[in-house]
């Protein structure tokens, strides 16, 4: 490859940097490490495996695995052989992991051994996959991973075809569906210019989440290592483990959710001040909505490299914060760019006033617009002419600043008034006795719901009623009073997805009726 433009065009943007620096690690994991010659090498074994199975330009694969080298092997195989790439969450069940390998059409499926009997227990659901592939260890009906790709050769394949992704929604509502863009552009390196401005050889990246979950993958694994800058993988995300990775590793760049941010913050402050992390240059979040208090203490904290976005998988005119600009507009998930169309809907299509709720659609990409995968009605009810919605709800200020209030699933209504959960959340998470919490509508004959949360307190504050009635009366000093809670329930954990969402219709179901 002349040019590590040419290089990315066809999906082989780790080769050019392989031959550029070959020794430079690539990947650095508790399941083994990989050098950028490393892992183009098994990037091309995998490639010429699925190629010697017939699977090729248009097939599908799936990968169920924790964080670990391997994962990323395939995805960059898949890159450049004109594969679909499926990676699926490993919290999932044996049934639940082969509906999605079914429904991607995957002719391939690798697993993770690790992950114990579900990736066995998901190949009954599956029959189409006929290549089963186990790393790190062995799995019944599936053939081992090394042994599989050791005999093929790891130079550079000849007539490489860019790939793609497809990724799976949380299945909220039925069955998940995946999320695909076809003809999309290939992702570009982020050099001098952009604002990750990576620096090869110098600077590395953290990856604190999942890989299957699209925001990670993306800005924590396909956007350095293309870019020429090493990762080091989380395999399970801790509050100070990750200091300590910054502070051993001089990572420059990392990703996280809100929920890291709460965790980071309630370290004592002698752990917070005994590592160096004088390295880092970007620490991006979003994927949640984030307190304003919470963030405020990450400035001041981390300095003013904190970003925020808010974007889609799906594509389309994204949303982007930095620390600067946010403190002028706290709570603020930024302004989009004069390329990106962005609009406030109300619930006949109609666009709302400045400073008015109503939900948020954005214009789809000319090129490479999703669909949800074998779903034409689904993906025909997200979008309103050119613009698609996640269902997320907010309103423009007067200089047209986004301010997210919520989800229209999440939505309480009671007593014909729209109430807002996340604003109530926000104001229990700054209660000193509150570790997490969640807001959301209960059945209520009078009013037809009624606003209830569920709390979960820091270590050396107790359940009861003098802290119940300090949490009622913290937030109706804080909040219009038909917005507290009629009821609050303490709970052990608050759930929530990989990604620091909290999985409210997971709550309501739980305890709506309790």
């Amino acid at each position: 490859m002349e040019s590590l433009e040419a290089a990315t065009q066809v999906g082989m943007s780790v080769a050019w940097h392989a031959a550029q620096r070959p020794d430079d690690l690539a990947v650095i994991s508790q399941y083994g490490n990989r050098t950028f010659a490393e892992l183009n090498a098994n990037a091309n074994r995998v490639a010429r495996t699925l190629r010697a199975a017939g699977i090729g330009e248009g097939d599908s694969i799936a990968m169920v695995s924790k964080n670990r080298p391997e994962f990323i092997e395939v995805l960059f195989a898949a890159a450049r052989t004109g594969v679909r790439f499926t990676p699926i969450n490993f919290h999932l069940t044996g049934e639940e992991i082969g509906y999605i390998v079914d429904n991607c059409e995957a002719k391939a499926f690798i697993a993770d051994a690790n992950l114990g009997a579900a990736p066995a227990q998901a190949v009954a659901h599956a029959p189409g996959a006929e290549m089963l592939l186990a790393c790190g260890g062995e799995l019944p009906g599936f053939t081992d991973y090394g042994a599989a790709i050791e005999p093929h050769a790891p130079g550079n394949i000849d007539n490489p075809v860019i790939g793609s992704r497809m990724l799976y929604t949380s299945g909220t509502t039925g069955r998940p569906k995946g999320v695909h863009r076809r003809d999309r552009d290939p992702e570009a390196p982020q050099g001098a210019g952009s604002l990750a401005n990576y620096q090869p050889g110098r600077d590395r990246q953290l990856l604190t989440g999942p890989c299957y979950h699209a925001a990670p993958l993306l800005i924590d694994i396909v956007q350095p290592l293309i870019s020429g800058v090493g990762i080091v993988m989380m395999d399970r995300w801790d509050a100070e483990e990750t200091l300590r990775l910054i502070a051993e590793h001089r990572i420059s760049h990392s990703h996280m959710v809100a929920t890291m941010f709460h965790r980071l913050l309630q370290l004592p402050d002698a752990v917070r001040a005994s590592y160096d992390l004088s390295s880092m240059r970007l620490l991006i979040h979003g994927a949640a909505p984030c307190p304003v208090h919470v963030k405020q203490a990450m400035i001041d904290w981390f300095g003013p490299i904190v970003w925020e976005y808010y974007a889609a998988t799906e594509g389309g005119g994204g949303f982007i914060v930095g620390a600067e600009e946010w403190l002028k507009k706290p709570g603020t998930v930024g302004r989009p760019g004069p390329e990106f169309d962005n609009k406030i809907l109300d619930e006949e299509g109609r666009e709302v006033a400045t400073g008015e709720i109503g939900t948020i659609y954005m214009r789809a990409p000319a090129r490479g617009r999703f669909e949800y995968y074998k779903d034409d009605n689904k993906t025909a009810s997200s979008y309103r002419g050119d613009y698609f919605t996640l269902g997320d709800m907010g309103y423009f200020d007067e200089d047209g600043y986004l301010f997210l209030t919520g989800r229209t699933a999440e939505l309480i209504i009671s007593g014909g008034v729209n109430i807002y959960p996340v604003e109530v959340d926000n104001e229990l998470l700054k209660h000193p006795a509150v570790h997490d919490a969640c807001t959301f509508g209960a059945p209520n004959d009078e009013w037809g719901e009624e606003v209830r949360s569920i709390v979960k307190l820091r270590e050396g504050h107790a359940p009861g009623d003098a802290t119940l009635q300090s949490l009622d009366t913290w937030l109706r000093e804080r909040l219009a009073h038909f917005k507290c809670p009629r009821t609050i329930i303490f709970v052990e954990d608050v759930p929530r997805s990989a990604a620091g969402k909290v999985q409210r219709k997971q709550v309501r179901d739980e305890y709506a009726n309790t």
